[in-house]
């Protein structure tokens, strides 16, 4: 089927989507485009709306419509304590198993460096002149079990081992085994109470 190149260019754009190819991409340009237009439009509105309301927050880099997000503006929470999580999902799911009421760090993925994907894209340098500040006691790593992120735990690692940071990591059995958001909150909280002090050779 031949479209106009402005739905093509809309099929083109749809495919960003995580998961969305071109046959599915088609359908939706299909219903917005035909039979739904009032919801187009909704969504181009909310699409524009959030891409200049939301941003990262300064201090963990979740979504935010401010520059400090609620968590890490909330004078309750021990800001000396930080979780680094892979993505907001995890961070969610820390959050949600209530035993954790410190501070996140979203690397918002893994090193990876045949994708591009380096230390100044996680976040990397604005973690490590946190922890240089001297506010950070204890550094928690609720990073999973893929390869890239034990090389991205690796690399956290050395650079943090000759600081006075102690630096965590969840209790033996989850920071081996699936990703938190996958965990029953239970586990994870207890994880996270049973977590463990990392040892290592000073240089």
């Amino acid at each position: 089927m031949a479209f106009t190149p402005l739905t093509d260019r809309l099929i083109e754009a749809l495919q960003v989507l995580p998961g969305v190819g071109t046959r599915s991409a088609q359908r939706m340009a299909l219903q917005l485009l035909e039979r739904d237009r009032d919801g187009a439009a909704m969504l181009q509105a909310a699409l524009s709306d959030a891409l200049s309301g939301v941003q990262q927050c300064r201090a963990c880099r979740a979504l935010s419509e401010t520059e400090l997000c609620s968590l890490c503006a909330d004078d309750t929470r021990d800001h000396s304590l930080v979780c680094v999580v892979e993505s907001p999902e995890e961070r969610e799911a820390v959050e949600l198993s209530g035993g954790y009421k410190g501070d996140y760090f979203i690397l918002q993925g893994c090193l990876s460096p045949i994708d591009g994907i380096g230390p100044d894209e996680l976040g990397i340098p604005a973690l490590l002149h946190r922890l240089e500040s001297g506010s950070v006691r204890e550094l928690v790593l609720a990073l999973g079990a893929r390869v890239e992120a034990k090389a991205t735990s690796h690399y956290l690692i050395e650079q943090i081992k000759n600081t006075p940071v102690q630096l965590t990591q969840l209790a033996q059995g989850v920071s081996s085994g699936d990703a938190l958001k996958r965990l029953d909150s239970g586990t994870l909280a207890q994880a996270m109470a049973d977590r463990k002090v990392m040892t290592f050779e000073q240089d």
